[in-house]
């Protein structure tokens, strides 16, 4: 089935509706670094910063 007008705009409105954006600014090139670390993971780059971020909130929440 091909990716048609209508199921865009029933991503984007749920991308509008249940997801937050962030926009990270990083010096030239390493975007891409991270990009290959992730893969070599086999995450998506935003899924290995979620969990990073999840790992290091419950690791300084352990401890109080």
């Amino acid at each position: 089935m091909a990716y048609d007008d209508k199921a865009k705009e029933r991503t984007m409105r749920y991308m509008k509706e249940k997801r937050d954006k962030l926009t990270l600014n990083l010096p030239l090139g390493d975007k891409e670094r991270y990009k290959a670390y992730a893969d070599k993971k086999g995450k998506s780059l935003t899924a290995l910063i979620v969990e990073l971020l999840e790992s290091d909130i419950k690791a300084s929440t352990e401890g109080q």
